[in-house]
């Protein structure tokens, strides 16, 4: 019987249908109706940042004139020039570095070790310790006391005003207690014999095991610490601790000494910061993400898939 069923598995299309039938009118609608509306879903997507791109290489009369679409009019690299000769462009870009490697990198610890302690399901005051994550997911002190807590703690004007706040992210948390859960407890008793502790069975069986959840957790806080700029702007009052974000933040609102600064490392009118330099600076920012991404995108869909198995 096992040997029938394994061979029509085997001979089993991998469409689903029996050999010789046909697809129906209404699967062929289907397909092509679904594509086409992916298609133009991309091209929405697509359409704001190769505008941008393109803003990024015009001149900026061009681009006060609403002649930018997907190609670049007068072509223009001073202005990259410009910001990449601006010195506290790169400082604020190396601190937004530094702000993710570590935020990260904290944020992984403190996730991957609280998750493991909640698929527990023997522990006691498991129940506690999650109702606890998920009442963070809904109610905060609010934007005063956290304002008053920070500083009282001695952090403001740190990095660890930006890092620490955010270490836990309670979705994440949820996922990756999940995924825990779904591995196969038979590893684990097993290492258990072989005379593995709990930190030898996290460490060497259960972290292997979970390359694809990791992989997409890490592009989670990565994404999030890198894109962040509002914490910078409440904690950080020395412009030379902010992160890139809140360079670009400051010089789309027109509301910081960075746009006059962009202006004078590139010798132009403020018509130049106001066009080129905001594109250019967005490029720039969004170039480690472009780079990263592909590099986990292929864990992505398997991590979350995996991680919501049970919950």
């Amino acid at each position: 019987m096992v040997t029938d069923v394994i061979s029509k598995n085997q001979t089993k299309p991998a469409n689903g249908r029996p050999p010789g039938m046909k697809e129906s009118t209404g699967t062929r609608v289907f397909g092509a109706a679904n594509a086409v509306f992916l298609v133009v879903l991309c091209v929405g997507m697509l359409y704001p940042f190769i505008t941008v791109l393109a803003q990024s290489f015009s001149s900026p009369g061009a681009i006060n004139a609403g002649q930018v679409s997907f190609w670049p009019v007068g072509f223009n690299v001073d202005t990259y020039g410009a910001v990449m000769s601006n010195e506290m462009f790169w400082r604020n870009y190396g601190n937004s570095v530094l702000y993710t490697a570590v935020g990260t990198t904290i944020a992984m610890v403190l996730t991957t070790t609280y998750a493991y302690v909640l698929s527990k399901k023997h522990l006691k005051g498991r129940k506690a310790l999650i109702g606890i994550a998920v009442f963070t997911m809904f109610f905060n002190g609010g934007l005063v006391p956290n304002y008053v807590l920070i500083s009282s703690l001695g952090m403001k004007n740190t990095m660890w005003a930006i890092v620490l706040p955010g270490a836990i992210s309670v979705f994440n948390l949820l996922v990756m207690k999940s995924f825990f859960e779904s591995l196969p407890k038979d590893l684990e008793e097993a290492a258990q014999i072989d005379g593995l502790g709990w930190y030898g069975i996290f460490g060497r069986i259960v972290l292997p095991l979970s390359k694809a959840v990791i992989a997409t957790m890490v592009l989670f806080y990565s994404v999030a610490y890198w894109n962040d700029w509002f914490a910078a702007f409440l904690y950080l009052d020395k412009s030379e601790l902010f992160p890139v974000t809140l360079f670009l933040r400051n010089l789309i609102a027109g509301a910081s000494t960075t746009a006059s600064e962009g202006a004078a490392a590139a010798g132009t009118t403020t018509a130049l910061v106001s066009s080129n330099i905001q594109a250019v600076t967005m490029i720039l920012t969004v170039i480690p993400i472009l780079c990263v991404y592909p590099f986990v995108q292929r864990y992505f869909v398997s991590g979350v898939m995996l991680g919501s198995v049970k919950g």
